[in-house]
């Protein structure tokens, strides 16, 4: 028999250096790299708190937060999810552009009532593809004691951040909704003379002559979900059957193709009207006990009789009204 190779150990020296990746980072959840210049602070400004605006999108949901990170972990000033729409008339198609836009506008709207600038800060108040950004009026009569509008960041997380992406549309309806969070601009179009976000759809970029174009109106009519509606005209002519399908949720809820902009329309005013969130329900009361609940010590002999003897009574009692 041959000699056997000699094969490499591990040694003791090797499993002291071993320092593997951290949890999310191990599954894919977390991209530490970007987290770190989010939530980094200038050294001039040790100790004030640097805010995130946080989009996650699921296949049910969408999250929507404004996030600031501590020592102790993430502390969430003001959160925002799709679900809540149907309070506001849209009960269908809560993942989709105009559904994201409908999500960011609650969450900055709720947040500054939180804060008591919603009517210093009033944002955009006709949903529009233009160019806008919140920013503070130094020509008031008292703009030295007035508030800053509120600051943040967006965070996508590892969504790709592509022209016309669902996350950019929330971000969209947060800086509508008075909030300023700073997105990058391309250079000022021919047609409008006016600056315009790259991120949203209606922007194009010519390949042979190198302009960059920008349409307000289709990035309006993806936030009034003009999009969707088009596609269900499309079906209609051309496919009853798959439309059925694919929309039997709008035609159990009786919305149409030509529905979908003012229901969109009538949700953000009724988002600006009241954007609080509803009292979370109390599970326990602090009174009634589970019949799972079990005393720390026995029940004395007394306590057993009376026991027995109110279940008896409560049997006779239940006999008699019979």
């Amino acid at each position: 028999m041959g000699k056997k190779k000699n094969r490499k150990q591990k040694n003791r020296s090797y499993y002291m250096r071993y320092n593997p990746k951290m949890r999310r980072r191990r599954q894919a959840k977390t991209d530490y790299a970007a987290r770190r210049v989010l939530i980094l602070q200038d050294a001039d400004k040790f100790g004030a708190a640097k805010f995130r605006f946080v989009v996650r999108i699921t296949n049910k949901d969408v999250c929507c937060q404004f996030v600031r990170a501590k020592l102790i972990g993430d502390e969430v000033l003001c959160a925002a999810y799709a679900s809540e729409l149907r309070r506001f008339g849209v009960t269908v198609g809560l993942t989709n552009y105009a559904a994201c836009y409908a999500t960011g506008l609650l969450c900055a709207r709720r947040l500054l009532k939180k804060l008591g600038l919603d009517e210093q800060y009033e944002g955009l108040v006709e949903a529009s593809g233009e160019y806008f950004m919140e920013e503070k009026d130094y020509e008031a009569e008292n703009a030295d004691e007035a508030a800053n509008p509120f600051y943040a960041v967006l965070d996508v997380g590892l969504r790709r951040t592509t022209t016309g992406a669902r996350v950019y549309a929330a971000l969209k309806g947060a800086v509508d909704g008075g909030v300023e969070i700073p997105y990058s601009t391309s250079p000022k179009t021919e047609k409008t003379g006016k600056k315009s976000g790259k991120q949203f759809p209606g922007y194009e970029l010519d390949e042979e002559s190198k302009r960059t174009s920008y349409a307000a109106e289709v990035c309006t009519k993806y936030i009034l979900g003009g999009h969707v509606a088009d596609y269900m005209r499309l079906l209609q002519e051309e496919d009853e059957e798959k439309y059925r399908d694919q929309f039997s949720k709008y035609i159990a809820a009786g919305v149409g193709a030509d529905d979908l902009e003012d229901m969109y329309r009538e949700c953000h005013s009724k988002i600006r009207a009241n954007p609080e969130a509803l009292p979370k329900k109390q599970a326990w009361d602090g009174q009634t006990k589970s019949k799972f609940y079990k005393p720390s010590r026995p029940l004395t002999r007394a306590e057993r009789r009376d026991h027995v003897l109110n279940r008896i009574l409560a049997r006779r009692a239940k006999a008699a009204q019979q």
